[in-house]
């Protein structure tokens, strides 16, 4: 598989601290992957970094073989790559249905998009993508009232309104009750394989991580420690060491 996105000897400092050092991973195309590592690893600044959230100091990132790191987040969005957060970003006063459109219209258009009537076309895509995280029967309800996990189903639907190639999603089962992570990693798997949505997952929740990626990156103090399967990975003493404090 050819790579979508290629992180080359990346760095990003924050002050006199090093969040990532000299980071070098890549995500093929139509694969699954996973991002692992202790708290303070580096996981979500690596995110920031590869979404436009920050700049790099020094290294490349590259997304299907083009130049990325002097973009924001906008402009890298509209080339296919849109992340999500650990903390949902949605409106709690307006209803699921409006929440997707609202995303469309932020990724392609701005401001004066938010103006214009909703094309039909986007309502249909509104309506199937919710129907396909579970949400159709939640349209017409505040995004704010629904429980939390439903919110994370939401975003998640609002991520792939605009078609991605590439989704990074950080924890997405944070704070989700233990019944609806198995419906959770189900559609993730089907949008990777149904809708051709690539995938780089952070996630701390080391049965769903490894259930979920074909290939699974763990950070460590910045720095790449291991890479490899999920069994590589669950067998990996530097993994299990930095886990338990002792690297």
């Amino acid at each position: 598989m050819s790579a979508l996105l290629e992180i080359r000897d990346v760095t990003k400092r924050f002050g006199g601290v090093v969040a990532n050092d000299h980071v070098s991973l890549s995500v093929a195309k139509g694969e699954i992957a996973g991002l692992i590592g202790p708290n303070g690893s580096g996981k979500t600044t690596l995110f920031n970094c590869i979404a436009g959230t920050h700049a790099v100091d020094s290294g490349e990132i590259l997304f299907e073989g083009k130049p990325i790191s002097h973009l924001r987040t906008a402009p890298i969005a509209r080339l296919g790559l849109v992340r999500t957060w650990q903390q949902t970003r949605i409106y709690g006063e307006m209803t699921a249905a409006e929440n997707m459109a609202i995303s469309a219209r932020e990724t392609n258009g701005g401001l004066v998009a938010l103006l214009r009537p909703v094309p039909p076309a986007t309502i249909r895509r509104a309506e199937d993508l919710l129907a396909f995280v579970g949400l159709h029967e939640k349209r017409d309800e505040k995004a704010g009232r629904l429980s939390f996990g439903q919110q994370k189903l939401l975003e998640f639907a609002m991520a792939l309104m605009n078609e991605p190639k590439l989704l990074l999603l950080d924890e997405p089962t944070a704070g989700i009750n233990p019944t609806l992570i198995n419906g959770l990693i189900d559609r993730l798997r089907r949008a990777n394989t149904e809708l051709g949505v690539t995938l780089l997952v952070i996630e701390h929740n080391m049965r769903v991580i490894m259930n979920l990626a074909h290939r699974i990156t763990c950070l460590a103090h910045g720095q790449v420690l291991a890479e490899g399967t999920p069994d590589e990975i669950r067998d990996d003493r530097r993994v299990l060491d930095a886990y338990l404090g002792v690297a």
